[in-house]
């Protein structure tokens, strides 16, 4: 069986949130901005889980879409708090980059899924 590359991505990137969010709370006392990136960054993986178990082609999409806006919403709590100098440009980065990559990962899903679904 091939790798599930969204699944390993995704949960991978939640872990470093969840790391991230520890960080804030302990080190920066940050507790309100750190809960809606925790919130938003695990909720990405725990979709992409939910979409292996889809009751159809169109309920995965609609997963993924969600999924989707998770990871849109994560981006803001992510800029936010290196606007507010809560995370260092490294920090940023690091954790902005991966979740580009994800979100490029999901719409090609999406893409891809919707086109199979039009050819039938």
């Amino acid at each position: 069986m091939a790798e599930n590359i969204i699944k390993i991505k995704s949960f991978s990137f939640a872990l470093r949130v969840v790391k991230m969010s520890q960080f804030l709370s302990a080190e920066k006392k940050e507790f309100v901005l750190s809960k809606q990136l925790l919130r938003s960054g695990t909720s990405i993986g725990a979709l992409v889980r939910e979409s292996e178990h889809a009751e159809s082609k169109s309920d995965f999409i609609h997963k993924l879409a969600i999924a989707q806006k998770e990871a849109n919403e994560t981006s803001y709590w992510l800029e936010l708090l290196f606007q507010s100098e809560y995370l260092n440009q490294s920090q940023f980065e690091s954790l902005h980059s991966e979740l580009v990559e994800i979100n490029k990962i999901l719409a090609s899903i999406i893409i891809s899924t919707k086109r199979s679904l039009r050819k039938q």
